[in-house]
Formats: structure tokens, sequence, C-alpha cells
């Protein structure tokens, strides 16, 4: 493409509402993705199964959102 090309492409890109030019910048991040994988979808099911069955069976338990931030910042503070 060329730069007179790019340009115009961006000057109608930017006439576009926000919500139009935010799916349109949706769509080209998506593009540049590699193909999908076809065993995501059935891979993440199997893993959220495993994780309700250990949160159910008592095999793991939960923290609230700021005890899990607080270990975060922590454990991002030692590799610093």
């Amino acid at each position: 493409m060329s730069s007179a090309s790019f340009k115009e492409a961006l000057d109608l890109a930017l006439e576009l509402s926000a919500d139009e030019r935010a799916a349109l910048a949706h769509d080209l991040l998506a593009s540049l993705d590699g193909p999908a994988d076809a065993d995501a979808a059935q891979a993440w099911e199997a893993e959220i199964t495993r994780r309700l069955d250990e949160l159910e069976g008592g095999q793991a338990k939960t923290i609230d959102a700021d005890e899990a931030l607080r270990r975060i910042d922590k454990n991002l503070s030692r590799r610093r």
C-alpha cells in the first residue's frame, strides 16, 4: 500500500464514530493474530471444569481481589 493510500484509509477511518473506530481497531488487531487454535475452546472448557471441581471438592480455596493484587505486587517487586 502506498503512503497516499494509507493516508486516505486513515482519513476515512477518522471520520467514523468512536464506536466504529473501536470496532475497526479491534478487527485490524485481530487480523494480526494467527489462525485460531481449534483445540483452545475445548482445552479452556476442561480447565474451567477442573478448577470448579477443585473448588467444590475443597482442594482449592479462594482469596479476595485485594489480597490477590497485594500478592502480585509483592512478587513483581521481588523481580525488579
